[in-house]
């Protein structure tokens, strides 16, 4: 019966319209996106193939993430079991043709170690403020997750340097264990900000 309703569901959601549902919810018309028609249809197209890659890699997915997609920025949302599940899915997001930016909001329903979660916030924000200072790296470009004293690095990087400024950043923060970056140059990008 819920691969009946999942179906169902997918069905419904395949049958509605453009004009009648959209990013900013059901009831909004296509008139009143502020995005150009081609962009609306770039974004359904990167949102249908990243739900499909992760649907193929695990069938739970389809009803625990959700993934939204706005002017190639990608919104993830939805809980899994492990760190390194929320991981794969934000690197699997990056690796989307034509991403501009990913903002995982996924939970992650796992055994809680105050400890260990306090050390995880002190390096992530260590890094956070190191690269927020550092005038040769924009900040906002990349994500920083910490997991176990391991911290994960996705963005678009302008240059070579930026890129190894991060590296470099990264080093100098004493409690962390290993650095694992996934920084693509903003040249690599299929659609560059105008």
């Amino acid at each position: 019966m819920k691969k009946f309703f999942i179906i169902f569901l997918l069905f419904l959601n395949s049958c509605v319209g453009s004009s009648t549902s959209g990013v900013f919810g059901t009831g909004v018309s296509v008139a009143l996106d502020p995005r150009t028609l081609g962009t609306q249809i770039d974004d359904s197209i990167m949102q249908k193939n990243l739900v499909a890659r992760l649907t193929l890699t695990e069938k739970k997915y389809l009803v625990k993430l959700s993934v939204k997609v706005l002017d190639g920025r990608i919104f993830l949302g939805g809980k899994v079991d492990e760190p390194e599940e929320k991981l794969k899915i934000t690197k699997m997001a990056w690796e989307t043709k034509g991403a501009r930016s990913v903002k995982n909001n996924i939970a992650v329903k796992q055994k809680f170690s105050f400890k260990n979660f306090a050390l995880d916030v002190l390096i992530t924000s260590q890094l956070r403020t190191a690269l927020i200072l550092n005038k040769n790296v924009k900040a906002a470009n990349f994500n920083i997750d910490t997991i176990n004293q391991k911290t994960y690095v996705f963005g678009i990087a302008q240059s070579e340097d930026e890129k190894k400024e991060i590296i470099q950043e990264a080093k100098q923060i004493v409690d962390l264990k290993e650095l694992i970056t996934s920084i693509l140059m903003v040249s690599d990008l299929s659609r560059q900000k105008e």
